[in-house]
């Protein structure tokens, strides 16, 4: 139990008081003072405790920065303190908690919980409470602890939001579906009613961002209007009359701007043709919904908080873009007698990451020499145990108890050895028997990585080390500027074609490795040109492009290129790849605010990707 009560914690944080909190809570004093530099804005950052090298640290702004702006001060303040904890605060005492959660063989995911001064502090209070370190622990506590104990309290299971969330999707599809009239085939109508849940979906997510008229609730708002339009206009339909004109004229039509405005409010053209007339729409032009099917749904969508970034705040009842995902995997999975089947997420990484990655070695070899990889065996000849997974490297560092390490040299004494390891020793399930050979079997990695064996990115992968990283530290960390510009010449002709794409399980676990490739290759082209003007002959172009009007920010070109010219997909079903394009589609609008200033909100009108996808 944490001796801060509720009350103290409130206070705390309604002055502001941070260092005071985690002192409290038995974290360590820290002093230290960061800066980091972002479009040539710089953002300071205060330690305020630490505890085993994990730092927690405070960012003061006049404004909390946008989502964009706050990930690229977590990756260049991960190269000052790998593990850490960032709240910024702003001149309203707003505040917005982010900390990187790191697992193992799986990208490192952003985690946000946001707090405006005045707001009931409940939600933050049972999230930030376990953060309480006892006196008597002291001595006893490894960085890896106080990681599980920070990433474990302040990340939530979303997978628990997100299938509690299905369960309920699936009835709320089943009773949509008996209000669609006017299509005969019963599979038809499955389809439609699933098309016409994906578009509200989709316009949930973006109404959250303001994108609809500025009006977080635009829908429901929309529907009560209707309702009145209907008192005296009884043929008045919510369906034909406004949400095939959004659809259809708005969202997807290049109808007048000026026009659309006085009938649906101000919103963006976004074109990527989910809102273009579908095939079922043409096929049965007569289609009607009873508006009673929106008001049910719309309820049960309004039980939850939308959210685009993907980043859990403190409520419990968000949901994300992989809800979508999740409710195709779990359809899917309900019609495999078709010979549909859901690739999970751990396997498509695995896959994605050690067929990506080499190849993205290899040509870069072909185009810059085979030596130009090799300051990255010196940096991996020099970096211990940096790239074994930690189900690997877990106790390792500990010497085991004399009654085991007996057994080592005498087969005679290892009576103990098939019984449950301590958990200090074991990952969970190990045996004493298994500890011990998997300590053996780091100790040979150990030795291959220091004796340079190791010269060869397809080795990573034989060794089973973290590819992901070593690649990433490599393009972070070279001095030879033309490593990154035939790395990046290769990631940008590279092209991923899944021939069974179903609703995008491996496109997106190729969009999950390419992004943070990108970005880096980016950011180091930035700081070449600045240190080393001879690169702007290589890089201006590039840079140039990426800093046109024509894009929003430097994450949206990044996923656009990704989606336009690395991603490709085929597949059978073509509600999969209807889904799986909505969910890139979602990819690209999280990476932009509305903004009102700017022609179309802000918003670059959606590529068409029906080539890409199909």
């Amino acid at each position: 139990m944490t001796r801060i009560t509720r009350s103290q914690f409130a206070d705390y944080i309604a002055t502001n008081d941070l260092k005071s909190l985690f002192i409290d809570m038995g974290w360590n004093n820290d002093t230290s003072r960061y800066a980091v530099l972002i479009d040539n804005t710089p953002y300071p950052l205060t330690a305020i405790a630490q505890k085993e090298g994990f730092k927690i640290v405070c960012c003061d702004v006049a404004a909390i920065p946008d989502y964009q702006t706050r990930r690229s001060i977590d990756s260049q303040f991960s190269r000052q303190a790998h593990e850490h904890l960032i709240i910024f605060v702003d001149g309203h005492r707003n505040q917005r908690w982010l900390i990187p959660v790191r697992q193992a063989d799986k990208p490192t995911r952003i985690v946000e919980i946001a707090h405006h001064h005045g707001q009931d502090i409940e939600a933050l209070y049972q999230r930030a409470r376990g953060l309480f370190f006892n006196l008597d622990e002291e001595g006893n506590i490894t960085i890896v602890d106080v990681i599980d104990r920070v990433t474990g309290q302040l990340s939530q299971n979303s997978e628990k939001v997100t299938k509690k969330f299905y369960e309920r999707f699936r009835k709320e599809h089943q009773s949509f579906r008996t209000h669609i009239h006017n299509i005969t085939d019963d599979v038809h109508r499955d389809w439609y009613a699933s098309l016409m849940l994906n578009r509200l979906m989709f316009c949930y997510f973006i109404q959250k961002k303001r994108f609809l008229d500025d009006n977080p609730n635009y829908l429901a708002s929309k529907l009560q209007q209707s309702q009145t339009i209907r008192g005296s206009n009884q043929f008045y339909s919510f369906y034909r009359d406004f949400l095939l004109v959004l659809f259809h004229a708005g969202l997807g039509g290049k109808k007048s701007r000026e026009q659309v405005q006085s009938e649906l409010g101000r919103i963006p053209y976004l074109n990527g043709g989910l809102f273009d007339v579908h095939e079922l729409e043409q096929r049965y032009p007569d289609i009607t919904i009873d508006d009673a099917a929106f008001a049910q749904i719309f309820g049960f969508f309004d039980e939850y908080d939308w959210h685009l970034d993907s980043n859990p705040a403190a409520s419990g009842r968000e949901v994300n873009p992989d809800v979508i995902g999740y409710i195709f995997e779990k359809y899917i999975n309900d019609r495999a007698q078709m010979g549909a089947y859901y690739t999970k997420e751990d396997i498509t990484e695995y896959i994605a990451k050690n067929t990506i990655i080499p190849f993205l070695f290899d040509a870069t070899a072909r185009a810059g020499g085979a030596d130009i990889w090799g300051e990255a065996w010196e940096l991996l000849r020099a970096s211990g145990d940096t790239y074994i997974y930690p189900a690997v490297t877990h106790g390792c560092a500990l010497e085991l108890p004399a009654h085991i390490a007996l057994g080592i040299s005498d087969v005679t004494l290892r009576g103990e050895w098939n019984k449950p390891a301590a958990a200090a020793y074991a990952n969970p399930t190990e045996i004493w028997r298994e500890v011990v050979a998997r300590r053996q079997r780091y100790t040979e990695l150990m030795q291959s990585i220091a004796s340079g064996e190791i010269r060869h990115i397809n080795d990573l992968i034989t060794h089973n080390l973290n590819i992901r990283q070593f690649c990433q530290d490599v393009l972070a960390r070279t001095t030879n500027t033309q490593l990154i510009r035939h790395f990046y010449n290769a990631l940008h002709q590279l092209t991923i074609l899944d021939p069974t794409c179903g609703s995008g399980a491996f496109l997106f676990a190729a969009l999950n490795i390419l992004e943070p490739l990108y970005a880096e290759c980016l950011n180091r082209m930035e700081a070449a040109v600045v240190e080393q003007p001879q690169t702007r002959d290589d890089f201006g172009t590039i840079l140039a492009d990426m800093r046109s009007d024509k894009h929003p920010n430097q994450q949206y070109y990044i996923y656009k290129n990704i989606i336009l010219n690395n991603l490709y997909g085929v597949d059978i079903m073509k509600e999969a790849t209807e889904v799986a394009k909505l969910r890139l589609f979602l990819k690209l609008v999280a990476c932009v605010d509305a903004n009102k200033g700017k022609a179309n909100l802000g918003i670059e009108p959606l590529p068409d990707i029906d080539f890409n996808i199909r």
